[in-house]
Formats: C-alpha cells, sequence, structure tokens
C-alpha cells in the first residue's frame, strides 16, 4: 500500500511542469493577439447582430478586412451605384441626304414660311407632280427636295410672292413591294435603313419553297431601272421591289 501516495506525489509535479512550458511557449509567440471589440459595419449589415465578435488583428494595421471596411466606409451600405445603360431612343425618322429624287408616292411637306394657306402637306400623283393653291401643278419627279423648293419659290415668285422662302420635307417615303415566295406578297410603307431581309420579315417571312439565299432586286430611278440579284443584307431603297424565287430542290 505504501507505493501509491508516492505515485500520487510525483503526479503533481509533473503536471505542474508541464503547464508552466505550455504557458511559456504561448507567451514567446509573435503572432497577433485577438482582441473583442464591438461588431464593426460589416458585421452589423451582414448578420444584424448586437453581440461582440473577436476579430483577427491586422498586425500592419492594414489588410484584407481593412480595405474592405474602408471601401464600405467610401460607398454608403456598402452599395455601388450601377452605370445606367444607354439606349437608342427612337427620334426623327433617318432621312435621305439631299440626293434622294422624289417620285410618284413620296409624301411632302411643304413649308411657305409667312404663307399659312400654302403650307401643307402634298403628296406626288402618278404623274409624278403635286399641285399646290396659286401656282397649280409643279413636277417633282427626279427632283431633290432642295431643288423642288427652288421650283416652288420660282413659280411664287413670279407675280404672287416677292421673296418667298421654302422648305421641302419627306414626310413618307414612297412604299416598297415584295413579291414571290413570301407569306403576304404585296406594297409595303417603306422605313428608312431597310434591308431585304427586313422587307422579307414585314411580309410574313419566306414561304417553305423559296431559295433563302439571295433575291431579286430591281430599282429604278432617273437614270432608269435595274435588276440585281443580291444577299439578304442590301439595303432597299422606296419604289424598290423584292422577288424571291423558288428553290429547285
Amino acid at each position: 500500500m505504501a507505493p501509491v501516495p508516492v505515485a500520487r506525489a510525483l503526479r503533481l509535479p509533473i503536471i505542474a511542469v508541464m503547464a508552466a512550458l505550455a504557458l511559456s511557449g504561448c507567451m514567446n509567440t509573435t503572432g497577433p493577439v485577438a482582441i473583442a471589440q464591438p461588431p464593426g459595419d460589416l458585421d452589423s449589415m451582414a448578420y444584424g447582430q448586437t453581440y461582440a465578435a473577436a476579430p483577427v488583428a491586422d498586425a500592419s494595421g492594414g489588410g484584407a478586412i481593412s480595405a474592405m471596411r474602408s471601401a464600405f466606409a467610401a460607398s454608403p451600405r456598402g452599395y455601388v451605384a450601377p452605370v445606367p445603360a444607354v439606349y437608342a431612343v427612337p427620334g426623327e425618322p433617318v432621312r435621305y441626304d439631299s440626293g434622294y429624287h422624289l417620285d410618284a408616292g413620296d409624301r411632302l411637306r411643304v413649308v411657305v414660311y409667312g404663307q399659312e394657306g400654302l403650307t401643307n402637306t402634298y403628296a406626288i400623283d402618278a404623274a409624278g407632280a403635286i399641285t399646290m393653291p396659286l401656282i397649280g401643278t409643279v413636277p417633282a419627279r427626279g427632283r431633290t427636295p432642295a431643288g423642288l423648293a427652288s421650283e416652288i419659290s420660282a413659280k411664287l415668285r413670279n407675280g404672287f410672292i416677292r421673296e418667298p422662302s421654302v422648305a421641302v420635307e419627306i414626310e413618307a417615303y414612297r412604299p416598297f413591294f415584295i413579291l414571290g415566295e413570301v407569306a403576304a406578297p404585296g406594297q409595303y410603307p417603306y422605313v428608312p435603313n431597310m434591308t431585304v431581309e427586313s422587307a422579307i420579315a414585314i411580309a410574313g417571312g419566306f414561304s417553305p419553297r423559296a431559295k433563302r439565299d439571295s433575291v431579286t432586286l430591281t430599282h429604278t430611278d432617273a437614270s432608269g431601272s435595274g435588276r440585281f440579284v443580291v444577299p439578304l443584307g442590301t439595303p432597299i431603297g422606296p419604289g424598290n421591289t423584292v422577288f424571291v424565287t423558288e428553290r429547285w430542290f
């Protein structure tokens, strides 16, 4: 029975020595010490907690956490305003330049400054002319808008208005035509910047038998008419005729 008390007596000093060594190792640690502090803005914003947190201190005074806090502090509530997207807003229709030649079916806005009775919308008839008060018929086919304005001014100056000021704008272009293997062939209003592909879409798309890689485009201007085989991305103009042929296989 005597050895038992001796063993117990030796156990206590051994435990004390081990504890002292462990404490000594902790005291020699050179790393940062964790310090409890109230929750920062990030913690309260992310978790909504009210108890104290214990973040790891940054020995250099900076680091990722400090950088993140600075970024959120610079932007209220950590929100960065997005850059607004820019969208193209449809405005006035895209007009042809001054070289556009008028023809039957074009609808014009003729403005005679100071003369409300003459300012009006006029359509070019099948004969290629417009009819205005006082001066009657004015040929328009083949003229540019500026050329037609000069012609109207000359007629008004001839015994009606001493110094007329006239402007001519295209209010609506003459229609285009689409024929052949489309769902709804016919005549449609022309929209500026149209292509063959958009014209086919307006006509309901290809029929099941259509040849889809190219079409025949007929263009008519002051110099005459021409017929061309063109791809789908080809621009078309007012009065053009698009013909979609049938495929053979």
